[in-house]
């Protein structure tokens, strides 16, 4: 069994374009079976945040926006790194992603929500774009992999959806997820999974 305070709330701030989301949102939901297999209680949950709100959802390579935005040697060096994630077993494809505005992937995240999947469909989508190489804002993408999680379409949650991102705009980072404890910022952008489970136990990292 576990120890100490156990926080009611774990909350990752996150967006779909970002690596660094990805990996936290991976170590997290390992570390929170564990947790949970100890006799933890801490619930999880995903709250979304847009790096690029103002992306366009035709998408484009992320090759071409790392070009424009940090020169050919830095775009070319990130489309080739293959080592990102692997760790962790991820397989992150630079080469593929196709970088867009990710409302419509935090939408469905919502709609999953509704329906007890969110972890299943936020895993799904972060695959997606990291390494599928899909428009993660393209309907019929969206469409596609809803049905494959199990997803059923809800009631338009785009009021909702509005709301929580004014929210989170001040609590999310554009390099990187944020996690929240009962509400309170805590640990890195970048935190090892110990920590994690660290975190799920106390609340705050030790």
């Amino acid at each position: 069994m576990v120890s100490g305070r156990t926080p009611h709330r774990i909350a990752l701030v996150h967006d779909f374009v970002c690596a660094r989301s990805y990996l936290a949102f991976t170590r997290l939901r390992r570390a929170h079976a564990l947790h949970r297999a100890e006799g933890g209680t801490a619930r999880l949950v995903l709250r979304p945040y847009q790096i690029r709100p103002d992306a366009p959802a035709e998408g484009e390579p992320l090759f071409d926006l790392h070009r424009r935005e940090r020169g050919e040697a830095v775009a070319r060096a990130i489309r080739a790194d293959r080592t990102l994630g692997a760790a962790d077993g991820l397989d992150l494809r630079f080469d593929r992603a196709v970088f867009t505005n990710t409302r419509a992937a935090h939408h469905l995240t919502a709609q999953a929500a509704a329906q007890h999947r969110a972890l299943d469909m936020a895993a799904r989508l972060f695959r997606a774009y990291f390494t599928d190489g899909l428009n993660i804002a393209d309907p019929h993408v969206l469409a596609d992999l809803a049905a494959e999680v199990g997803v059923r379409p809800e009631p338009d949650l785009g009021g909702h959806l509005t709301a929580e991102l004014a929210r989170t705009r001040h609590l999310g980072s554009p390099t990187g997820p944020v996690l929240l404890a009962d509400g309170h910022p805590v640990l890195s952008e970048e935190p090892t999974e110990e920590e994690l489970r660290n975190c799920l136990r106390t609340g705050a990292p030790r």
